[in-house]
């Protein structure tokens, strides 16, 4: 029986587990894939607080290493259900179950992917999700920025301020975002609207050289050569497990106030799983803080 389960070692559960052990609290962190979620697909983070340049790997070893350090439990499974019987958390794994008074979800979400041949293997090695992680490194060089929506738009802003050349790649005949930043970027000289077209291929073996391009009504290919990509067309949280438990919006994030709270006593939530507007490394340090503060109110009243 722990007082608190995190599901999740990203930034926001790690942080959670930190501040619980602080508060004295038996903390199980149980995690099925990487320590450090999505941050450790960046090779170089410069906008976390306290680190002028950090990569996200070395970021997640040293989380995990403060949360050992205080004692808290990690453990390599994958949860997939979660129930509450008589005030105790069953946290039901792919090989077991685990007892806790209170619950902290904080398993993300990932970024929807292209579905091409080897493009994970070249994800942070050319293929980018964040304009404002990865940016900088793509100062004076041309990119492409997948997907027409407000995330695509903004990262296409953002990049057109110190790229030489961007292209927005859209899968329609028109965009979905904002009109009012689909005309900032009209404005820009050194972007390029590509409509009605998918990408299928990824060019380069050790190094992104650039993708293949083909045109949905024509169906005509064409190379696109590139120093690097950005995937904009949607993030997936993965709280399908959860929905007994907690509500879930129209897009899947679990439903909460800036509290964590969900509407089960003594379930939370934090990190880019949850329904929020910003979704940084910091931001889910925040939510892990908020949550396992209120996870250890909750335990403190009963």
């Amino acid at each position: 029986m722990y007082d608190i389960i995190v599901v999740g070692a990203g930034p926001a559960g790690l942080t959670a587990a930190i501040y619980a052990r602080r508060a004295d609290k038996s903390v199980l962190v149980i995690e099925k894939g990487m320590f450090g979620g999505q941050m450790t697909f960046s090779p170089k983070i410069e906008n976390y607080p306290g680190f002028a340049q950090i990569s996200g790997n070395e970021l997640a070893d040293k989380l995990v290493d403060q949360a050992i350090g205080l004692g808290a439990e990690i453990d390599m499974h994958e949860v997939v259900g979660i129930r509450k019987e008589n005030e105790i958390f069953c946290v039901t794994c792919d090989d077991g179950e685990f007892m806790s008074r209170s619950v902290i979800i904080a398993t993300g979400s990932r970024h929807r992917l292209l579905g091409l041949s080897r493009e994970e293997d070249f994800i942070g090695n050319g293929i980018s999700f964040c304009a404002v992680c990865d940016g900088a490194f793509y100062i004076n060089k041309t990119v492409a920025v997948i997907g027409g929506g407000n995330s695509a738009l903004v990262e296409a802003i953002m990049l057109s301020d110190g790229c030489e050349k961007v292209y927005v790649v859209q899968n329609l005949d028109f965009l979905t975002g904002e009109e009012k930043l689909a005309a900032v970027l009209r404005e820009r000289d050194n972007v390029e609207f590509i409509f009605g077209t998918t990408v299928e291929d990824i060019l380069g073996d050790d190094e992104f050289r650039g993708i293949i391009i083909k045109n949905t009504a024509t169906g005509e290919k064409t190379r696109l050569d590139l120093d690097g990509m950005f995937v904009a067309i949607g993030q997936v949280p993965e709280n399908e497990p959860f929905k007994n438990v907690a509500t879930l919006s129209d897009r899947g994030y679990i439903v909460s106030d800036e509290n964590c709270l969900t509407e089960t006593e003594g379930l939370f939530v934090a990190g880019d799983c949850r329904t929020k507007n910003i979704r940084q490394i910091s931001t889910a340090c925040g939510d892990g803080a908020v949550s396992a503060l209120a996870a250890c109110r909750f335990l403190d009243n009963k």
